[in-house]
């Protein structure tokens, strides 16, 4: 809702750049608060789970990968997803870079759908307004097929590292 309201207030180009900082940020700090209060706790719990060490194993050895795979998926809640990749053994450097290119597709697309509903108003009265909607279609097409890419990889990253 926020990103959508960012949208709408600020515009498409504006809003993107006010989100993006922030939730980057809000990412990175949940991720070092479960790292540094959780993980010693989680690692004693779940020890002999073979999902878990399977997962933890794989993230391990293809952080960056599978971390921008789930960020590429909306499948996946954003916050629970900061706290639990805080949890597995994925480098702070593979977990930043892959959460600031991961967001950035559903991050654009959200505020920009936030931004047509400013332009909603003049739908009637401007000739160029259709370009708006197009554009948000095209936004919406898009993460659906990126959504669509990153859990066939997901899955297919998850499988190798099982075997």
């Amino acid at each position: 809702m926020l990103t959508l309201g960012a949208g709408f207030v600020y515009g498409a180009v504006w809003g993107t750049l006010v989100v993006v900082p922030a939730a980057i940020a809000a990412a990175l700090i949940s991720f070092l608060i479960t790292r540094r209060v959780g993980r010693g706790w989680v690692a004693k719990r779940v020890k002999g789970s073979k999902k878990f060490e399977a997962l933890d194993h794989a993230i391990e050895h293809a952080g960056f990968k599978i971390t921008l795979l789930v960020r590429l998926s909306p499948i996946f809640p954003f916050g629970l997803l900061n706290y639990a990749l805080g949890l597995t053994k994925v480098t702070f450097r593979d977990y930043a870079l892959a959460t600031a290119l991961g967001m950035l597709p559903g991050t654009i697309a959200y505020v920009y759908l936030g931004s047509l509903v400013t332009s909603a108003t003049d739908l009637g009265r401007s000739n160029g307004s259709w370009l708006y909607w197009v554009g948000g279609g095209l936004t919406v097409a898009a993460s659906v097929a990126i959504t669509l890419i990153a859990r066939s990889a997901l899955k297919r990253e998850l499988r190798s590292a099982q075997s």
